[in-house]
Parts: structure tokens; C-alpha cells; sequence
């Protein structure tokens, strides 16, 4: 047997442990994820080797144990895997960022058998380290299948170890940590609580592919012998003995087939990865194959969390590598704007950063997120079209968020607005979706008409919508004032533009209806004009320009923007949500067949210096400001001018 010897880690190593100690990882149970994640590697590279390499043997069970000991505060992680030599320890724990898996899967792409592998991760070789966060000492005993001694290595972190021959029975690894003081408040829990260790292993470790055996009371009831028995117990006691209990399930839902897992067996992993109480509102499972190859589980769930839409909102899917959780929230796998969905993915391409918490972003990355998006939006698109009523619940729950998605998410953006809902002039009960719109259009129809304001039948009675209602036209009603933003941001769909009723001219009539229409306004600008002029005097300071319209019906004047202003809707939204809208004059258009505007045009014609004309002006300009949906900016003169014309017209 050897002497034992004293050797000082790497300095890359102590500086990585360190780090390690006090940064790397943000939750200290991690080290448990780490060091059963580095057992179940041994115990594949056992089971790998033994193919071609008959000294070594494989084992009676391969298995996990975890043994605790309260008394003397520590923790053995025990497993039957290929071992290490004394060489090995010295040269895979002493240095750093040395993996033996790593050399074991270049060797099997190698000789062709990078297929055959089974759950081989850790990388970076660095794993190890992480139970210096919880521990004061750390004592592995090794033995290497196909050599009779094994290895014995100890150290408390400080920069060095020690090191010596040893014997061991069985092969395998050994990993006992004398553990530190529990400090709940500093993030150290009790790791000698049989309750702590399988919370753990449950949380990250519940689907690695060997069993995970812990000692633990088991309470259950035996039949009192009839001799033994007492007048009036009863017939079985319970009795309390201790039995080794598997931890871990050993069996992902969403590597089964969809045939062989109940609607129940899905609502109840549903519950569990998301903490919600309700069943979901659809299960999405399939599994992508081949350049990148992964398997999903994902949920779209009935109703939107409270806190759906701040952006202190966390999001992410459970990301698994190899049946390991690495991350609870791995953000990168979706576009924010899909944050809803819950679920977990499973991939062995997915490339890891040194701690496992911050997945690399490249090529790997790009093509799941790509995958998963590309699928989510396909059933959304399927549930909308086969189940409208289940579809119409999702989008007054998560609207808002396929709204972000179809204005952000430019490659996606077609299929996105095919699932935007909006509501119409078609059906009072019924939303329609775009698709739906376009199939309705008229034959000459070349734009999708839409108007913005506080309620339908605010809309409904626009001065706006007159001349497209006269012609049959369908109108889409935002009353969602973000929409207006939402469809500036799509331009197009299925090369239809959106156009706007109460921005620029919306040149509905045809050849022979616009010269009627000229002629009209020719003619009222010919009896007119005089009072026009007087009318742009008086407003000078509230509108761009006034003249006179043809396309009012029975409203006496409106406001018309420019095709990229804002409706007044959305500017005082913006406005109550502290941005700053900068004024805008629009154009007020007058009807000059209405009968308000003749009668004005008569007491202006008999006295063109009437005093009344500014209170007529106001009267004119505030209609249509308050049927434009905005606010009148000086409402005492508006009310002041109302006051008068009303006190002068009734007897």
C-alpha cells in the first residue's frame, strides 16, 4: 500500500473553487444535482466499456445510494460505476476543466459509436467542486473496474490534498463531505434532513436513469399474532422499520409515447412544473427529430397569471439535459412574448456554460427555440381553427401577448396576425380574425378598414365609419387602443394594407362618384367659400386646415389625421401612462348639406361680422373632436359657445 501523499491543487483549480464556493452556482443544493449527475456518468461509461473490454465487469444493480449520518453531520454519495485509478484522481480532481466523460464521448465519435451513448454529461469536469459549498471536508474512495486497489483522496478546499492507496470492496466511487453548519437564512439547508435530500433529488434528479436509494423510515401496518393480541385491538399494528426507498421516478412523462399517458397522468405533471391549480388548457407533446434532435412537454395553460405582463415576470421552460434538470427557467428556449407556456424540454445537443445556469447561445440554441415557436404557434393556429370557442377563452386570457408576438417577432409575423382577433362591424357577438375579414371583402375591396376608440358604440356612431357603412364596407373596432400600434407595426396582411376611417382620404368611390363628389364640393366652396374662410380664421390655432367634405352623411364635421398620427384614443392612453404625445392638427371637414351648417352659412351671409361665428366655429370643432374620441382642450369656451347658441335658439 501506498504512503500517503500531500499535493496542492492546481491554481486554476483553487481559484475555480473558490469561485465555486462563493459565486458560480446560485442555489447550494445544486451540489447534489452534481455529484448524482457525475454518478450516473460512471455508471455508463462502466456499462459502455464493458462492451469491448472484457476485464470489466459490469455490476449486479447498477444504483445511486445516498447514506446520511446525523450524528456526525455527513453525506455519502455512493455509486457503482467504472471508478477511477490513482492517476485518474490526481489527474481529473487535482485539475481543472479535465473531464473524463469528455475524452469518453470523443472516443466514441471516434470509433463511430457517438449514437450508442446514454446520458453522458459533465462536460467540464468541474461538477465535483460544487460540494465545497456545503461541506468542510471531502473524502473519495475509488476503485477502478479491472484494478484491485483503490483510491482514497481528501480534502477541506484550502488548497490542498491528500491522497493514498486504499482498499475497497466493491468498484465504484464514494463521495462521503463532512457538511457544514445548517444556516437556512444564508441559504444552507439541513442537508442531513432525509426530507431535504429528496426534495432535491425530486426537484433536479427524479429522472436519471438509475435508482437513487436512500434508507428511510417506512411506516406500515403488520397482522398482530392471535397469542400476541389484547382484547379489543386491533387485528394489525403499526410498524416502523428502516428499508432502502427509491427516490427517484426513473421516468420522464414526456419520453413516453402520447398514447400511453393519461389526460390525468398530464394535468398532474402540468400541476407540478407550473404550481397552478386548474388543469391546462392544452398539452403539447412531441419530439423533434433530426439535425437537432429534443423532446418537449409543453402547456398552454386556462388563465394568465396576475403578473403575466410586467417585466418582472418569470418566464422559461425546465430545461433537462439527459434526464438532469439544468435549468428551472431557461429563458433563451422562447421568445419573451411566449412567456406563458410551461412545460419542460429534454435535449443531448444543447451545449452548457461552465455552471450549467446560462445556456451558450448558438447554433443549438437558436434551432430549438426556433422549433419550439414554430410548433406552439401551429397549435395555436390548429385551435383556432377547430376549437374556436376554446380559442377565443386563450386569446381574452394571452391576447395581449400574440399581439407582442405578431408587432416583435418579424419572421413569424404572418402567421402571428392570423391569430390576432379583433372586434366588427360584421358581428356584434362574434370577433373576427383577419382571414375571416378577407374572405368577407368586397370584390374591389384593396384595404382593411379599421377604426380605434374607448367602445363599440363609440364606434359604432362615428362620423368616421358614415360613408364605409353607406357602402357595405366591413370595419374592424379597436377597442384596444394598443391595436392601433399592433397593426401600424404589421403594415400588411396577405398584402392587404390597413387603413384607418378617420386618417386621410379613404377613396371608396369610383370614377363617376368622384366627379359627382367634386362637383358637390366645387358648388359648396362656389355658395360657401366665404363662410370656409372664416371658419379657418377662427380656428387657426386648433386645426391644420377646413373644407368641406364628401363623404359625411348625417354628421356636420369630423377630424381627419394624417396616416401616421395617432388616434385620439390611443394618444390619451399614452398620455395617462406618462409618455408624451406631441399635439397633433388634423383637418376639419364639413358637411355642407347638413342642416347645422346651412343655417350657420345663413346667419353668416346676412351679417359676415356676427359675433356669433366664433361660438358656431367652437361648435363645429368640438363635435368633431368629441365624436373623434378625444378631448377638447379648452372646454370652458367649448361649453361657454354652447351656452349662448342654446340661449339664442329657444324662444
Amino acid at each position: 500500500m501506498s504512503a500517503q501523499q500531500t499535493l496542492e491543487f492546481q491554481a486554476e483549480t483553487r481559484q475555480l473553487m473558490d469561485l465555486m464556493i462563493h459565486s458560480i452556482y446560485s442555489q447550494k443544493e445544486i451540489f447534489l444535482r452534481e455529484l448524482i449527475s457525475n454518478a450516473s456518468d460512471a455508471i455508463d461509461k462502466r456499462k459502455f466499456l464493458g462492451l469491448t473490454d472484457k476485464s470489466i465487469t459490469q455490476a449486479d444493480e447498477n444504483s445511486i445510494r445516498i447514506e446520511i449520518d446525523k450524528a456526525t453531520r455527513r453525506l455519502t454519495i455512493s455509486d457503482t460505476g467504472i471508478g477511477m485509478s490513482h492517476a485518474e484522481v490526481v489527474e481529473h480532481i487535482g485539475t481543472i476543466a479535465k473531464s473524463g466523460t469528455k475524452e469518453i464521448l470523443d472516443q466514441m465519435k471516434k470509433s463511430g459509436e457517438a449514437q450508442s451513448t446514454a446520458d453522458l454529461i459533465g462536460q467540464f469536469g468541474v461538477g465535483f467542486y460544487s460540494a465545497f459549498m456545503v461541506a468542510d471536508k471531502i473524502t473519495l474512495v475509488t476503485r477502478r473496474a479491472n484494478e484491485e486497489k483503490a483510491t482514497r483522496w481528501v480534502s477541506s478546499g484550502a488548497g490542498t490534498y491528500t491522497i493514498e492507496e486504499t482498499d475497497a470492496a466493491k468498484i465504484g466511487t464514494s463521495i462521503t463531505l463532512d457538511l457544514k453548519p445548517a444556516d437556512k437564512e444564508n441559504g444552507l439547508p439541513d442537508f442531513t434532513d432525509e426530507f431535504e435530500i429528496e426534495s432535491v433529488v425530486k426537484k433536479y434528479s427524479d429522472f436519471i436513469a438509475y435508482p437513487i436509494i436512500m434508507k428511510k423510515e417506512v411506516h406500515k401496518p403488520v397482522k398482530v399474532d392471535e397469542g400476541e393480541k389484547k382484547d379489543g385491538e386491533n387485528e394489525t399494528k403499526m410498524e416502523t422499520t428502516i428499508e432502502d426507498t427509491t427516490l427517484n421516478s426513473m421516468k420522464p412523462i414526456w419520453t413516453r409515447a402520447k398514447s400511453d399517458v393519461k389526460d390525468e397522468e398530464y394535468n398532474e405533471f402540468y400541476k407540478h412544473v407550473s404550481h397552478d391549480w386548474e388543469d391546462p388548457l392544452k398539452v403539447i407533446h412531441y419530439r423533434a427529430e433530426g439535425r437537432i434532435e429534443y423532446q418537449a412537454l409543453l402547456y398552454l395553460p386556462k388563465r394568465a397569471p396576475f403578473d403575466l405582463y410586467y417585466t418582472s415576470f418569470k418566464a422559461g421552460l425546465q430545461l433537462y439535459v439527459k434526464k438532469v434538470l439544468i435549468l428551472e427557467r431557461a429563458e433563451e428556449l422562447l421568445p419573451r412574448y411566449l412567456r406563458f407556456v410551461k412545460g419542460v424540454v429534454e435535449s443531448a445537443d444543447l451545449p452548457l456554460n461552465i455552471s450549467r445556469e446560462i445556456l451558450q447561445q448558438d447554433r443549438h440554441i437558436q434551432a430549438v427555440r426556433k422549433g419550439l415557436t414554430t410548433k406552439i404557434i401551429s397549435e395555436l393556429a390548429t385551435l383556432m381553427e377547430k376549437e374556436r370557442d376554446k380559442y377565443a377563452d386563450f386569446y381574452r386570457e394571452f391576447g395581449p401577448a400574440i399581439k407582442e408576438g405578431a408587432s416583435t417577432d418579424y419572421e413569424n409575423k404572418e402567421k402571428l396576425s392570423g391569430l390576432l382577433l379583433f372586434a366588427s362591424s360584421n358581428d356584434a357577438e362574434k370577433p373576427t380574425s383577419l382571414k375571416e375579414y378577407i374572405g368577407r371583402m368586397k370584390a374591389d375591396q384593396k384595404e382593411i378598414y379599421y377604426l380605434a376608440g374607448e367602445s363599440r358604440l363609440t364606434l359604432e356612431n362615428s362620423p368616421h365609419t358614415e360613408s364605409l357603412r353607406a357602402k357595405g364596407y366591413e370595419i374592424l373596432y379597436l377597442v384596444d387602443a394598443y391595436d392601433e400600434i399592433v397593426l401600424q407595426n404589421i403594415g400588411t396582411f396577405d398584402d392587404k394594407k390597413f387603413k384607418s376611417a378617420a386618417k386621410g382620404d379613404l377613396d371608396l368611390a369610383d370614377e363617376k362618384e368622384k366627379k359627382k363628389d367634386e362637383e358637390k364640393v366645387k358648388e359648396a366652396e362656389k355658395t360657401m367659400g366665404a363662410l370656409l374662410g372664416a371658419l379657418k380664421e377662427q380656428l387657426k390655432d386648433d386645426v391644420k386646415e377646413v373644407k368641406f367634405s364628401s363623404v359625411l352623411v348625417s354628421a356636420p364635421s369630423r377630424l381627419v389625421g394624417e396616416e401616421f398620427d395617432v388616434s385620439p384614443y390611443l394618444a390619451k392612453v399614452l398620455s395617462r401612462n406618462g409618455e408624451k404625445v406631441p399635439p397633433m392638427k388634423k383637418t376639419l371637414e364639413i358637411n355642407a348639406e347638413h342642416n347645422l351648417v346651412k343655417k350657420i352659412f345663413a346667419i353668416y351671409d346676412k351679417n359676415p361680422t356676427t359675433e356669433e361665428l366664433a361660438d358656431f366655429s367652437q361648435l363645429l370643432y368640438g363635435q368633431a373632436v368629441i365624436a373623434d374620441g378625444g378631448e377638447i382642450a379648452n372646454v370652458a369656451k367649448f361649453n361657454k359657445a354652447i351656452v349662448t347658441i342654446a340661449q339664442k335658439a329657444l324662444p
